[in-house]
């Protein structure tokens, strides 16, 4: 499939945001790549909670992913969702990594995942075992099938908790990119 490119980079508004939350949302795994110390790639798929367009997973504390990303935070990650014409079908996301150290951010975290996901046991960290880690993005490109063909738009996101404010979307209802 052909992806065809539209404009360059574009501020997200209101309908972009609604399509990226709804795929977010409707997803649980993620591929993250973050830069080894020899330049070369690492990517994981892994399970994330997303709370607006900032997405949160946790690690153990001697990973290889932890040790890259405190060297170096720039991070990317791919979601694949499913969707119907002209919804957000993939993004990938350009941000920075960062540790979240704050126990009631955390606190807040696991009531958040209780909310979201019940069947799942709080992430609850303990100790040094494990680090809760927080992807803060920068540059969203979302990808829709418009009339059977892949159509990609870049938007830069600015202040990610701003720009999900006020916006909202109903789960079942069709939230277009395009």
């Amino acid at each position: 499939m052909t992806i065809e490119p539209t404009s360059s980079v574009i501020p997200i508004h209101g309908a972009a945001v609604a399509a990226v939350l709804k795929l977010l949302d409707g997803q649980r795994l993620m591929t993250l790549a973050s830069n080894r110390a020899d330049g070369r790639p690492q990517a994981s798929t892994l399970g994330y909670l997303n709370d607006g367009l900032n997405l949160y997973f946790v690690t153990a504390r001697d990973s290889e992913k932890l040790r890259n990303i405190v060297a170096d935070p720039r991070v990317g990650v791919a979601v694949r969702g499913v969707a119907g014409e002209g919804e957000a079908v993939g993004l990938s996301i350009d941000g920075r990594a960062e540790e979240v150290t704050d126990g009631d951010e955390v606190q807040r975290l696991n009531d958040l995942i209780i909310k979201h996901s019940p069947e799942i046991s709080p992430w609850a960290p303990g100790g040094d075992a494990v680090a809760v880690v927080k992807v803060i993005p920068e540059q969203v490109e979302a990808v829709a099938v418009v009339d059977g063909r892949s159509r990609a738009q870049t938007f830069s996101i600015g202040d990610p908790d701003r720009v999900v404010n006020g916006v909202s979307y109903e789960p079942s209802a069709v939230a277009r990119l395009f």
